[in-house]
């Protein structure tokens, strides 16, 4: 059975345009070019978009199947890890040689739908050019531009200098169990050997060598309650809260005042606040939820050590007043170098791929932290559609050229890879 639809015709077709000119023959890496169709890409995005798995609210388990089914008619090896009821980690590989391969990365979960769309979210249709659905950008395009590009290369018969694979992670989206369930099971299997990974995120096919990590850090603050007629009686939470939260903006201004080139600088948000129980009476507690953007080399606990540090030496933990403090959520981030051959790669076979691609850096957070830090493997990210104009938004959409070119690019990248 052919990995990519109508791909026997498409080789018999190029080899007879070929022998009917009387030119060379055609070459492995034309070959496999040729075998990735708008056709094949649209229909197995399609499926994807339609296996929804909103996150929160919902499982990856129809997202999976689908991949497991297309990649099982295509001849790759298939895993899955259960990570949670219904939400699965899952592995396709092209076996090759024995040196290093290279990996993609991506995830099977989806930000809920929201209100507002033009047409049913988890239907998909084309129109100008653009396929239209929840997923589409972020990051189902991706995962099919990966399994398009693996299924032609097996179709052509490549002989790769590695193992070239795709590893699909659930949670993304939220507190990112899955790439956490991942990262230990591949340093336990004796068998992964990656040399450099692609995270195939939407970038608009630039090549991303550099991302911010992600933190949230959950504060409880605990006062005494008393009469508001008598606040002197007590010890009002809420007040010693907007104390530490003066102390994190000061710190935000101070990081604003050192940006990377690349990556600008880390950066604190106040995203959830609440406390009190009654207009009447002084409150007795308060809980706030921040959110701080990582620098690579940052880490989440010593940041925090220091804010309590901080709240300390004000004095603000006194007095009737507590803060306890506790890192909810981490997502390194991580920088490969502009000339690594992993980015070498990616930008020319972007260019041979039809795509001038520039090399940037991103302010967002993605799985690629984990793979860079917990395995030691260089990561780039690069997939088709927007992060900034149609990631997480209503009537989210890809662009079909972007999905062409970014398959035809991973499988020119699996091609090269090692040499």
């Amino acid at each position: 059975m052919s990995g990519v639809p109508g791909a026997a015709a498409a080789r018999a077709g190029t080899a007879a345009a070929s022998a009917a000119l009387g030119g060379a023959p055609v070459s492995l890496e034309q070959e496999v070019l040729g075998l990735i169709t708008e056709s094949a890409l649209v229909s197995l995005t399609t499926d994807l978009v339609a296996a929804a798995g909103e996150n929160p609210g919902g499982t990856e388990e129809a997202t999976v199947a689908v991949l497991r089914d297309f990649c099982l008619g295509a001849g790759l090896d298939v895993a899955t890890q259960d990570v949670a009821p219904g939400r699965p980690n899952f592995t396709a590989v092209l076996p090759g040689g024995e040196q290093p391969g290279l990996l993609f990365l991506g995830h099977s979960d989806v930000v809920p739908a929201g209100p507002g769309w033009e047409g049913p979210p988890f239907e998909p249709y084309v129109q100008d050019g653009r396929l239209y659905g929840r997923g589409s950008t972020d990051m189902k395009g991706g995962l099919a531009a990966v399994v398009i590009a693996l299924a032609a290369l097996k179709e052509a018969g490549a002989q790769l200098r590695g193992n070239m694979a795709l590893a699909c992670t659930v949670d993304e989206e939220d507190l990112g169990i899955g790439i956490r369930a991942f990262t230990p099971a591949a340093l336990a299997d004796p068998g992964f050997s990656y040399s450099a990974c692609v995270v195939a995120e939407p970038t608009d096919l630039e090549t991303v060598i550099g991302c911010r990590g992600d933190s949230y850090i959950e504060l409880k603050v605990t006062g005494k309650a008393a009469h508001s007629g008598r606040p002197a009686d007590g010890r009002n939470a809420i007040d010693a809260a907007a104390r530490v939260l003066g102390l994190v903006r000061e710190d935000h201004q101070r990081l604003q005042a050192s940006q990377d080139s690349l990556l600008g600088a880390g950066t604190w948000n106040i995203g959830l606040i609440s406390g009190g129980s009654g207009t009447s009476m002084v409150a007795a507690e308060c809980t706030v939820s921040l959110d701080r953007r990582l620098m690579p080399d940052d880490d989440a606990e010593v940041i925090l050590r220091a804010l309590l540090d901080q709240i300390s030496a004000a004095g603000i933990d006194t007095d009737g007043i507590s803060v306890e403090a506790s890192v909810t959520m981490e997502m390194p981030g991580f920088r490969t170098p502009a000339d690594h051959p992993l980015v070498v790669n990616s930008v020319s076979a972007l260019a041979d791929a039809g795509v001038s691609s520039a090399i940037t850096g991103w302010t967002a957070a993605c799985d690629g932290g984990f793979i860079s830090r917990d395995l030691g493997i260089p990561a780039i990210v690069m997939g088709p559609g927007g992060l900034n104009d149609q990631a997480h938004q209503v009537n989210e959409s890809v662009s079909i050229a972007e999905l062409v070119a970014a398959s035809r690019a991973y499988a020119l990248m699996c091609l090269r890879h090692g040499t």
